[in-house]
């Protein structure tokens, strides 16, 4: 497994899901990790299973909605562990529901959410990864962007949608600076996706039906540990893309 000694990882929206594998998995690689979220117990939480597997964490709470939240985060970092060297924008409100139904304020808090938290966070993350000589970004899209079906997911997959272009575009202005920026479009056992086969049970097993692998990634061994894996030196040459951790399932070319 690649070694992460002596990295620094923020990762948005660790208090479940996603956020959290990605979390242990980090911490596994040896990485120091702050895992953030809008609700501090939740964090709190990941951070004592970092802990217990005798990993380093420190939990913050912030609203990556709040601008003075994440410039205040990037700074506890920072400041915590002197400096940052991989960004993890995960924490996503989800507009979900046909475009008649989704209303302005719903649309709002994915945009800003999704591509402007993450947008704001890259800006806040550059400078402290190029004074450690360069690091990696990590953006999440979805599937729902290039989905056969659009209905009820048209708001989502353009929140989602924009974040791809910020990830192409930082990729291209930043990597003169050996800033790595790549775009994650995972399927995972999250609570979100546990919820949504719930209460679309038909169409969940026509989406199963979809992936090559036959599963849903798990969140710690599929999700996170690929993103390890994409951090370290052995992938040091690739940037600008969208990686689908997916089981096999999306086309994003």
């Amino acid at each position: 497994m690649t070694d992460l000694d002596r990295k620094v990882v923020l990762i948005t929206g660790a208090g479940q899901g996603i956020g959290q594998g990605v979390a242990l998995a980090m911490a596994g690689a040896g990485a120091s990790v702050v895992v953030t979220g809008r609700t501090l117990a939740k964090v709190e939480a990941t951070a004592r299973m970092v802990e217990e597997r005798g990993g380093q964490a420190l939990a913050v709470a912030c609203d990556v909605k709040s601008a003075a939240d994440l410039a205040a985060t990037v700074e506890r970092t920072v400041a915590s562990f002197g400096g940052l060297d991989i960004l993890v924008n995960n924490a996503q409100e989800v507009p979900l529901g046909k475009l008649e139904d989704v209303t302005d304020e719903a649309f709002l808090a994915g945009f800003e959410s999704g591509p402007l938290a993450t947008h704001r966070l890259m800006r806040l993350a550059r400078p402290h990864l190029a004074a450690r000589g360069g690091g990696t970004i990590f953006n999440f899209c979805s599937s729902a962007g290039i989905r056969w079906d659009m209905t009820g997911y048209g708001c989502y997959a353009a929140v989602k949608q924009a974040i791809r272009s910020l990830t192409r575009a930082a990729a291209a202005e930043w990597g003169g600076e050996n800033i790595r920026v790549l775009t994650i479009a995972p399927h995972a056992e999250s609570p979100g996706l546990k919820w949504w086969i719930e209460n679309n049970p038909e169409e969940a097993q026509a989406f199963f039906r979809t992936i090559p692998l036959g599963r849903v990634g798990s969140l710690e061994g599929d999700i996170g540990r690929a993103l390890v894996a994409l951090a370290g030196q052995d992938l040091a040459y690739l940037t600008g893309a969208t990686i689908p951790l997916d089981g096999g399932q999306a086309n994003f070319d």
